[in-house]
């Protein structure tokens, strides 16, 4: 079954239609984080060739994927970390000899 659906959105000044499974306002969303990145990147350096901006814009994005991608990773570790030593201390509790 094919539940990709239709969505119209712009994106530098450009209009796409892109299918996909996703629902379309977040698609739209998608699109407009995209749309502003490429705007932001075109506000900085001045007159710049859309698919230079666009692919500036991509290059930008995938940074930050990077970096949020390492950051969950870091909080990963540090939570596993942290639930290995409650569970050592726990464990160290209840072998503990009970009081008289």
């Amino acid at each position: 079954m094919n539940d990709r659906k239709a969505v119209s959105v712009r994106i530098a000044g450009e209009e796409h239609t892109i299918r996909a499974n996703a629902d379309p306002e977040y698609t739209r969303a998608c699109a407009r984080y995209v749309d502003q990145r490429v705007a932001e990147i075109r506000g900085k350096a001045g007159l710049l060739e859309t698919h230079r901006a666009t692919i500036l814009a991509a290059l930008s994005i995938s940074d930050e994927l990077f970096q949020a991608r390492e950051e969950l990773e870091r909080f990963r570790q540090e939570v596993a970390a942290r639930a290995a030593g409650l569970a050592r201390r726990l464990a160290e509790g209840t072998q503990a000899s009970p009081p008289d």
